[in-house]
């Protein structure tokens, strides 16, 4: 009796501890946010690049369930445009270029713990988890007078190939502050983005082992409370 009484006692302890450890949230907030994007592509057989600039935009909703400790707990779903690609590194004082610009629909699912004052005040944030996107067109853009033969064996292959594989995917990481006021949230924010798809297919007989998109996002934006 003396023991049951002593485990009863341990649990009531227990669960005292994680209610004062564990607080509950119930916050859901819309946002929306942008800004540029600097890609390249990983390749093998390696290719010379440069970042190639674009841009990005989207929508995102996001729920607050607890806070542990000093860390409050958030899932983020967003639903993003972006400009991804390459631009090739000729290399050789001519002026020449080619680039190509890849337009996909990300749909990240983030795990987004923030730290700081609430409800207001000043937070900072980490965004971590999946990512999914698909290529909606691409286009290439040759600039100067060269010959597709001049250039390496291995980047002759890129020119004018038709991509293989339009779904990506990935892993999305990144870390900000937020700015929680009466009037919305304001949030800045740096991202990276590592593929683990292909673009091209990658067999033994094609021309590329690997060709995924790698992508850093430096991002603003906006967000305000539902309930």
């Amino acid at each position: 009796m003396k023991r049951i009484l002593t485990a009863i006692i341990a649990i009531i302890l227990a669960l005292g501890v994680k209610a004062q450890i564990e607080e509950p949230r119930s916050i859901l907030e819309i946002g929306v946010g942008g800004g540029l994007n600097l890609s390249k592509m990983e390749f093998q057989p390696t290719i010379r690049q440069f970042y190639l600039n674009g841009a990005g935009g989207g929508v995102s909703i996001r729920y607050t369930s607890e806070k542990y400790f000093s860390m409050i707990c958030a899932a983020q779903l967003e639903v993003n445009f972006a400009q991804r690609g390459w631009k090739e590194d000729f290399d050789d004082k001519t002026g020449n270029s080619y680039s190509r610009c890849l337009n996909y629909i990300e749909v990240p699912f983030l795990a987004h713990l923030s730290f700081g004052k609430e409800p207001y005040g000043l937070q900072f944030f980490i965004n971590l988890g999946p990512q999914i996107s698909f290529l909606l067109d691409d286009s290439e853009t040759y600039e100067g007078q060269w010959e597709i033969e001049s250039r390496p064996y291995a980047t002759q292959a890129i020119y004018g190939k038709q991509i293989d594989n339009k779904f990506d995917y990935g892993i999305l990481g990144g870390a900000g502050l937020e700015l929680k006021t009466k009037v919305g949230n304001f949030f800045v924010e740096g991202r990276y983005y590592y593929g683990l798809g292909d673009i091209f297919n990658n067999s033994k007989t094609d021309d590329f082992g690997r060709s995924a998109n790698t992508t850093i996002y430096a991002r603003i934006g906006y967000s305000t409370k539902i309930f």
